[in-house]
């Protein structure tokens, strides 16, 4: 009983060390099957991303420029509407009695002005008839036939007249200069009325409704906002460390939060930096706008910046060792070595090594699973 029982101990450890020796031979003596590549000259496509949010070149907010009841509206959210469509009624009924009570008083000023035109006319026959009575008392006075009186009361009459036709002139000035006043009036009692009556200024669609019926507003209160969806764009917000590679007219996707892939370019770059998160932003437009959106949306962006030359390997090719360090796993007779490199551009795809990898070296393509001091081979040579 007792060599059986210290034979137990024996066996597991002997069990143990075949294991071992097993999964060290699986490991490093047996040759595992990897894609291999070989660094070679290449170009990566360069590309800024960020976040950003859709918003509109040309929003417009309508809003109320009298105090006043809301009557009628006719659209909502969602609608399409052209230039110049009604919109919004507000109540007019005050200001059109209002406008009733100007139109009025222009009536009865118009005939003032009539009367004092005639008055005119009339002083001006009346002046031209002393003026002839005096001019023909002055020839009687010279051959004798009337007296001194008698032209002297001419010569007041003319002078009477012209007085008359003075007066009759200033009466006549100063109902066409109130004439004119109460045009000017008019014009502005038909300038708050048209303010009753809310329309497009421009083509677009409605994204936002804040009156109802039976709501009284007053100068500055927001009926509706509108937007141009051709003037739609997404704001991306670009590290400082990024500006230089940004130009107006560059390629961009567009890739909104529901999915949808547009493509853009640069329209615009600001120049106002956040002192806080040392980003700016950068304005896409869009080739051709989305058929539906929502202001404010969410979007990432990437900008086509162009293309880096340089030795390129897979992005899978990169791997980390125990330490941290970033590298890949070259193949060096039979077996892979961990080789620390730095990396530049990338595209998703491929990586440009900037140091530590000459072009001609193989390169373990897929180095998720491969461990440094693996025998390796590619996956169509025969196993060694």
């Amino acid at each position: 009983m007792k060599r059986s029982k210290r034979r137990v101990p024996a066996l597991v450890v002997g069990l143990v060390l075949v294991v071992a020796a097993g999964a060290g031979y699986w490991h490093f003596g047996r040759a595992v099957a990897v894609p291999i590549v070989e660094a070679v000259q290449g170009t990566v496509a360069q590309r800024v991303v960020g976040p950003g949010t859709l918003q509109a070149r040309v929003p417009v907010t309508l809003a109320a420029r009298i105090t006043a009841t809301v009557q009628q509206v006719n659209v909502d959210i969602g609608d399409e509407v052209r230039r110049g469509q009604a919109l919004v009624q507000l109540d007019d009924r005050d200001l059109a009695a209002k406008r009733g009570v100007v139109g009025a008083q222009q009536t009865a000023l118009a005939r003032n002005v009539d009367a004092a035109k005639a008055s005119v006319a009339k002083a001006q026959a009346e002046l031209e008839l002393a003026r002839s009575k005096q001019q023909r008392d002055a020839e009687l006075l010279r051959s004798g036939f009337v007296s001194q009186a008698v032209l002297d009361g001419a010569d007041a009459a003319l002078r009477a007249a012209q007085a008359n036709l003075d007066n009759a002139r200033a009466t006549h000035a100063a109902r066409a200069a109130e004439a004119s006043a109460l045009q000017h009036e008019a014009r502005y009692a038909d300038a708050v009325l048209s303010f009753t009556r809310i329309v497009a200024p421009m083509d677009g669609v409605i994204i936002a409704r804040q009156a109802e019926v039976g709501t009284t507003v007053v100068p500055g209160s927001t009926l509706l906002r509108m937007v141009d969806p051709a003037t739609l764009w997404v704001a991306m917000s670009v590290d400082e460390s990024v500006l230089a590679r940004v130009l107006i007219g560059q390629v961009a996707s567009i890739r909104m939060r529901s999915g949808e892939v547009l493509p853009g370019k640069v329209a615009r770059i600001t120049h106002q930096s956040d002192a806080a998160t040392r980003e700016l932003e950068v304005n896409i437009a869009f080739d051709k706008p989305p058929a539906r959106f929502a202001i404010d949306q969410e979007a990432q962006v990437s900008v086509d910046t162009g293309a880096v030359a340089g030795i390129a390997v897979p992005m899978t090719a990169l791997t980390r060792d125990r330490e941290g360090r970033q590298g890949v796993l070259i193949v060096v007779d039979a077996r892979a070595e961990f080789r620390p490199v730095q990396t530049g551009a990338s595209d998703g795809r491929l990586a440009l090594i900037t140091q530590g990898l000459a072009a001609g070296e193989r390169v373990v393509a897929a180095a998720d699973g491969v461990k440094a001091g693996m025998r390796v081979k590619a996956f169509d040579a025969p196993a060694r």
